[in-house]
């Protein structure tokens, strides 16, 4: 007899509910990573995350060897390999860690009944967020959508779990069950193009502890000061380990308050970062009750927006060559390392639905394929914000200026000078403004204005009137637009 443990985005040891219950039948664990399609529904993996799903498995993998256990791999119909492996395990129980995607829903449902009647002890756990989706309810028992009271009641509710340490041993089973090869699963580039994001980033539950005590040595106490400027670390780059399960929200947000302890600092010190862990949440919360949102928008009268067809806009955005210094910059820091600053995602996203005017949805299916944290609830609710169609969201008049933005937030360039380095010689008072340089200043930069950098492919005041005059069309009855 055995029990399983189906790990998706919990590839953890640490703080680990799931695994701790099965620890404790006293029974044979056998830990199972099961690569499928078939819980996704729209949504595959995309080519960044398929990149650090690899590594982490290897990680992952590694752990559990440490402590006399390891990683049986499958593929396949995630059900059929489940029922294989409890016939090969003579497993009694299967546990594992609820998701909240609405593809992922349903088929654990499904999953769930099917190996319940068989009369196997079926039983989820909460393995990823602070507060799962239905336990934050408003005084009228509906959902929010609204940010700001639904931080506050989080924290009233408070009762975050105590973090669980790993189980100390594993008891393997006899003979373990067939395993797969983790190259069988085909995640790897064909291309080599990740050489940016090996050089980035360190996929495991090394690398999560690594950015955990960088951010924690000093850069969370000033992170509300410091987390606006692309050049500097002064974000926790937590996300992609989080949406892994590389480590837990719950181990985040206790550690950084035993931080602000041992430092004599009051706890409310980590609010600033803690909250955007609420954030996080609050996506989650959205998509559980809101599941149509990935695709068509939450404020119905969004779905008559005239948005454009611009397939040459499109790619010059998604390849960094809008003409825009900052713009660029951000979209090439994605493509290069697969992650963006996040006060450039905000700006690189109000210029495509924007200046561009085309759909939140070319954006969202973007940056789900290149970004290495590419979280189904947070992207959706990123880019509905961003777009003006969500909950909570920034007013579709609130529009990024791509100038202003770097100037305020990229001061002398050095963000921009990284990513377009056909820049970098620009002088300061030009770095983000090319297009009205001097010509004798760009050839002394050695910049060639729709040659070796291109010229601005929309002219954004004029670009900012036409966004506003299409949002006219869908909220006439709602009063007058701001301009």
């Amino acid at each position: 007899m055995s029990t399983l443990v189906w790990l998706r985005h919990d590839l953890r040891t640490h703080d680990h509910p799931a695994l701790v219950a099965a620890c404790a039948r006293g029974e044979p664990v056998v830990p199972v990573y099961i690569h499928s399609e078939d819980g996704e529904g729209d949504w595959p993996l995309g080519g960044a995350t398929r990149w650090w799903l690899h590594r982490s498995l290897a990680s992952l993998d590694e752990n559990l060897k440490q402590h006399g256990s390891k990683l049986i791999v499958r593929r396949g119909n995630t059900l059929a390999e489940l029922q294989s492996l409890v016939r090969e395990c003579g497993a009694q129980a299967v546990y594992w860690g609820r998701r909240y995607e609405p593809a992922a829903i349903e088929r654990d449902k499904h999953i769930k009944a099917t190996l319940a009647a068989s009369g196997l002890q079926v039983e989820s756990f909460n393995t990823s967020l602070l507060w799962e989706p239905w336990t934050i309810r408003t005084g009228g028992n509906d959902c929010y959508k609204v940010f700001t009271p639904f931080w506050r009641k989080c924290v009233a509710t408070g009762g975050i779990d105590p973090v669980q340490p790993p189980p100390t041993v594993f008891t393997a089973p006899s003979k373990w069950p067939r395993s797969v090869k983790l190259d069988d699963l085909e995640l790897q580039p064909r291309i080599a193009w990740d050489q940016g994001l090996a050089a980035t980033w360190i996929p495991g539950r090394a690398g999560a502890e690594r950015e955990l005590a960088r951010f924690s040595d000093g850069a969370w106490q000033t992170y509300k000061q410091d987390r606006d400027f692309p050049s500097q670390t002064g974000t926790s780059r937590l996300s992609p380990h989080l949406h892994f399960g590389e480590i837990s929200p719950r181990e985040v947000w206790h550690h950084l308050h035993a931080v602000a302890r041992r430092n004599k600092l009051p706890e409310a010190s980590a609010e600033p970062y803690t909250r955007q862990l609420v954030w996080r949440e609050f996506a989650f919360h959205l998509l559980f009750h809101f599941p149509h949102t990935p695709l068509k928008p939450l404020r119905t009268e969004f779905a008559r927006f005239p948005w454009k067809d611009d397939a040459p806009g499109l790619r010059a955005w998604q390849r960094g060559r809008t003409g825009y210094p900052l713009i660029d910059a951000g979209m090439r820091e994605l493509w290069r390392t697969g992650w963006m600053h996040n006060r450039v995602r905000m700006a690189t996203a109000s210029f495509l639905v924007k200046d561009l005017l085309l759909p939140w949805q070319e954006g969202a299916k973007w940056f789900w394929d290149t970004l290495v944290d590419a979280d189904l609830p947070n992207n959706t609710l990123g880019w509905q914000w961003t777009a003006g169609c969500g909950a909570d969201a920034a007013p579709y008049f609130r529009i990024f200026n791509p100038i202003s933005q770097g100037e305020k937030f990229d001061g002398a360039g050095a963000y921009i000078r990284q990513y377009v380095p056909e820049l970098a010689r620009l002088p300061d008072k030009f770095i983000h403004r090319p297009f009205e340089a001097p010509a004798s200043v760009l050839e002394a930069a050695g910049v060639e204005l729709g040659t070796n950098y291109p010229r601005p492919i929309v002219d954004h005041g004029q670009a900012r009137l036409e966004a506003l005059d299409a949002l006219a069309t869908i909220s006439a009855s709602k009063g007058a637009v701001k301009k």
